[in-house]
């Protein structure tokens, strides 16, 4: 299994710029699968300078409805003619962060026809894929919102994020959770993918709006985290500062993905 990151908030190689958002490139034996394509068509410069060639992806799965992950998908599919988009049903509801600035999906994806809509709470596509979002599962830890608010019934709301959603990806033995932001908490989707049987979790743990006089609010999830046996891949909306931080505590256990990096499983 190989995983390529095509986008990210850093960047590990000269060839490759960063943006604040996050694309991977995963390639099994049998598929080729985008996840997310960042905040622009950013990604698609990336992935050529790296070698990906977008137009062979045969899967693309869109992890929420935040435009650092959807920014990029439009330029995605005018370099892809046949792949088709699985993003979870209220993926295109409007969104905004803290400050009101709207941070949904760009109006012009929203019910694009090759976008399918999952509805249900876990998705199997076949013994290598399954598109799986928990729903319904309690949230054992405390979800911060981050303030961020939704649009539900024409007024805003605070943030759910019923429109989050996961990958498993299987090769052989291998098995790997994809995540996006985790934005309903890195320890409830561990709790509640534990019996999935992964070795690696790959993602951002959203731990970047911790400020550095409260880090030590980060040892009880580093602590927690560690519980499990699996080497964490982290990226995107954890933070530097906070990775630095939580390495020191998780050891090799924990590592780093910026743009241009290569994983393989």
């Amino acid at each position: 299994m190989r995983i390529v990151t095509l986008m990210e908030n850093t960047s590990g190689r000269e060839c490759c710029r960063a943006e604040h958002g996050l694309s991977l490139y995963i390639e099994t034996d049998r598929h080729k699968v985008l996840f997310d394509a960042g905040a622009s068509g950013l990604f698609a410069k990336n992935a050529l300078a790296l070698g990906v060639d977008l137009a062979a992806v045969d899967t693309a799965v869109l992890s929420h409805g935040h435009s650092d992950h959807s920014g990029g998908m439009t330029t995605f599919f005018r370099l892809n003619d046949h792949a088709k988009l699985y993003a979870r049903a209220t993926y295109d509801r409007p969104r905004y962060n803290r400050d009101g600035k709207y941070i949904g999906v760009e109006p012009r994806l929203i019910g694009h026809p090759r976008i399918v809509v999952v509805g249900e709470d876990r998705l199997r596509l076949d013994n290598e894929l399954t598109i799986a979002s928990y729903a319904g599962k309690p949230c054992e830890w405390p979800v911060d919102t981050c303030g961020m608010m939704m649009e539900a019934g024409g007024v805003l709301v605070p943030e759910q994020f019923g429109h989050e959603q996961y990958l498993l990806v299987s090769e052989g033995a291998k098995k790997v959770l994809i995540s996006g932001c985790s934005h309903r908490g890195i320890l409830n989707i561990m709790e509640w993918a534990s019996k999935e049987g992964a070795q690696a979790v790959v993602g951002g743990f959203h731990f970047k709006d911790v400020p550095e006089d409260r880090f030590r609010r980060m040892d009880a999830a580093a602590a927690e985290l560690k519980r499990w046996p699996v080497t964490y891949y982290t990226c995107h909306c954890t933070g530097v500062l906070q990775y630095d931080y939580l390495r020191q505590r998780m050891g090799e256990q924990l590592r780093y993905l910026a743009a241009g990096d290569e994983l393989v499983l």
